[in-house]
């Protein structure tokens, strides 16, 4: 009984919010704000460096330099407007590369090197300074499927998210020893199906993209759900397949989708406020986009996946 109400005041409430987005639409006249010409584009397909192949996640520093890696094993950096700066290669090699990068409040670079089950902690010049999980597959505390994304609270805690036969978050000391986890594979609230992606506010409320549940799940650093949003489709509010998530200085939410090709932004509490993008390899279309970055200026830069490209818009 306690689980079926819980699934009814999740349902009520996302039914309440898609409504309120649609009435508020619907009384402009037009849609949420969507943009389409992004103010810059750029990136060349291929391997050398410079290029790109297949870029899967981004992050940006506190100088703006742009992070990404793409399938093969490196990590690139670049200035905001794409000017290739430096790079380096993971430890090891696997053609689908890693999943999630993070800047961090300390300026370390967090990787989630997902088909080697562990995290790889950089610094931003690209030495490597110690690692979470044993590069062992498994589901023991402390071991990992395939980990997807990583961030830190304000104590230093470690979140890394997980799918496979996990699909869970597990917390970590600022030193990697392990300390708690939470979740499970489903579709209840509080479960995941491929924990995609996280994010972390400043009041140490972690985000959630759960891809294959088409929503955002909000929770404290102990694992309380807080909030709920999202369902599969394509109207404002709804989703399919959040990729990325990332909180702007706006204090907005950016969800990066990669089965509508979109970009869409949320207040913090789940208000949906605008989309960007549209299928397609033109300017301002996006091919199955896997991540974004936002800067310091509140730019967005999508990583434009499949079309092997940066693409930089304002929403």
């Amino acid at each position: 009984m306690r689980v079926a109400a819980g699934v009814t005041f999740w349902a009520d409430r996302i039914g309440r919010r898609l409504a309120a987005g649609m009435l508020l639409a619907l009384a402009a006249g037009c849609d949420l704000p969507s943009r389409s010409s992004p103010e810059r584009v750029w990136g060349l397909h291929g391997i050398k460096p410079g290029h790109l192949q297949k870029p899967r996640t981004a992050a940006f520093d506190s100088d703006d330099h742009l992070y990404l890696a793409d399938l093969t094993d490196r990590i690139q950096v670049f200035d905001r407007d794409g000017r290739f700066l430096q790079c380096w290669r993971t430890p090891d090699f696997n053609v689908d590369g890693p999943s999630g990068l993070t800047i961090d409040r300390y300026g370390r670079l967090l990787v989630a090197d997902t088909h080697f089950y562990r995290v790889l902690v950089y610094s931003r010049e690209g030495k490597l300074m110690f690692q979470i999980g044993d590069g062992v597959q498994g589901t023991t505390p402390g071991r990992f499927g395939y980990p997807t994304d990583v961030v830190i609270d304000r104590a230093g805690n470690f979140y890394v998210a997980e799918y496979g036969e996990n699909d869970r978050i597990q917390v970590f000391s600022p030193e990697g020893g392990w300390l708690r986890q939470w979740g499970g594979h489903g579709y209840e609230p509080g479960e995941f199906l491929r924990p995609r992606a996280l994010a972390i506010d400043e009041n140490d409320r972690l985000f959630v993209a759960d891809s294959c549940n088409h929503r955002i799940q909000v929770f404290d650093t102990q694992g309380k759900l807080l909030n709920s949003w999202g369902r599969r489709g394509d109207a404002p509010g709804e989703m399919n397949y959040p990729y990325d998530l990332a909180i702007g200085p706006d204090h907005c939410l950016y969800v990066c989708e990669y089965g509508n090709h979109r970009v869409q932004k949320f207040s913090l509490d789940g208000e949906p406020l605008g989309t960007w993008g549209h299928p397609g390899r033109g300017d301002g279309q996006l091919y199955n986009p896997y991540a974004l970055a936002v800067d310091r200026e509140g730019a967005v830069s999508v990583i434009d996946s499949n079309n092997h490209r940066v693409q930089r818009f304002h929403l």
